[in-house]
């Protein structure tokens, strides 16, 4: 099981981890309403190295981008939220699975500069048609990655998972 952590611990335990030879993986993402294709990219993503660090998005940006797009909307589908659980229950249901050793909370737009200090061996990306995230950032922090000696590694969606999908499930079962 996991623990969630600050930046700075999780920095400062690195260069530890460093010294020992073990190989540090790191994955971000939103992980709201958690489903088996999630678990799945956490479980694969951490038979890659010796450590799994997680990165949470935080709600910040993810509430205003639900705001905006439930302002236009008329649509069943857009009446629900875009996050549904908020940051810190995600980051401690995510700790609480056995292939993640560490959970931090952060924006999106910060993924880049959290991974130029954490310096993972392995930055795992799941192969998501939703972008929750700004491609911009995605891209620098792949080249972070990269020049620091590390690797990406895509790792492809689960067929048949993904909260929209569970979302219409749920819908359907209440209705």
């Amino acid at each position: 099981m996991g623990r969630i952590v600050s930046e700075n611990e999780l920095i400062a335990g690195r260069l530890d981890w460093a010294r020992n030879g073990l190989r540090v993986v790191f994955v971000h993402g939103v992980f709201d309403l958690l489903h088996p294709g999630h678990i799945r990219l956490l479980e694969q993503a951490r038979s890659l190295g010796n450590l799994l660090v997680v990165a949470v998005q935080s709600d910040a940006r993810n509430l205003s981008e639900s705001a905006a797009a439930s302002a236009g909307a008329n649509d069943r589908k857009s009446e629900s939220p875009r996050i549904v659980t908020p940051s810190a229950e995600r980051a401690e249901i995510v700790a609480a699975l056995a292939a993640v050793d560490f959970v931090i909370e952060t924006d999106a737009a910060a993924i880049a500069d959290f991974a130029e200090r954490l310096r993972p061996d392995v930055f795992v990306k799941g192969a998501s048609p939703d972008k929750s995230h700004p491609v911009a950032e995605e891209i620098r922090t792949e080249e972070i990655v990269m020049r620091a000696g590390g690797t990406v590694t895509v790792i492809p969606l689960e067929p048949g998972y993904s909260k929209n999908s569970l979302m219409e499930r749920i819908r359907q079962a209440s209705a």
